[in-house]
């Protein structure tokens, strides 16, 4: 196993974002299914500077959506992870491609990811979104506990998104 990898589930192994990964992201953010919902395919300029705004993130606030590879081919399967949103309180977020739909994958980096959160960064709440056409997404939410909380305009695609809250798990409340 990559000793790069700093957190993983039966599945899945999650490392961070290097400059070196462009070739991985262009694979991912270029892609008009992956893409479709949350405000279309980038060009690479913009897939670059994206990259460039994870790394970024990581060195500032020690989170970002972090690269995922599926265990049994090694294969990159896209990114899952957090963005900072207020004090203590992130963003959860994930990005699959294609050929990793439909097997239960988001739900499982989703859950490692809430755990790094409350266990490792001890966050107040998480938050997330989701496009409001795309039911696949609000069923991975629901399944993680998200609860509904309200609307809010997403900028790229100039729609309101319906948003989640997720609290610590109650034993540590």
């Amino acid at each position: 196993m990559n000793s790069s990898y700093f957190l993983t589930t039966p599945r899945l192994r999650f490392r961070q974002w290097t400059s070196s990964d462009l070739p991985f992201a262009i694979s991912l953010w270029s892609d008009p299914d992956v893409n479709r919902l949350i405000g279309g395919p980038l060009p690479k300029e913009a897939i670059a500077q994206k990259l460039d705004a994870e790394i970024s993130s990581m060195n500032l606030h020690g989170v970002q959506y972090w690269p995922v590879f599926y265990l049994a081919t090694e294969e990159f399967a896209g990114c899952a992870g957090l963005r900072p949103r207020k004090e203590k309180i992130y963003e959860l977020g994930f990005h699959l491609r294609p050929a990793f739909w439909r097997q239960g994958l988001a739900e499982e980096a989703g859950h490692a990811v809430i755990a790094y959160a409350f266990e490792t960064l001890r966050a107040r709440s998480l938050f997330a979104g989701h496009h409001p056409e795309n039911a696949a997404s609000r069923r991975v939410l629901e399944k993680l506990g998200f609860i509904f909380t309200h609307e809010e305009l997403y900028p790229p695609t100039g729609l309101r998104h319906p948003s989640y809250s997720l609290a610590p798990p109650s034993w540590r409340s």
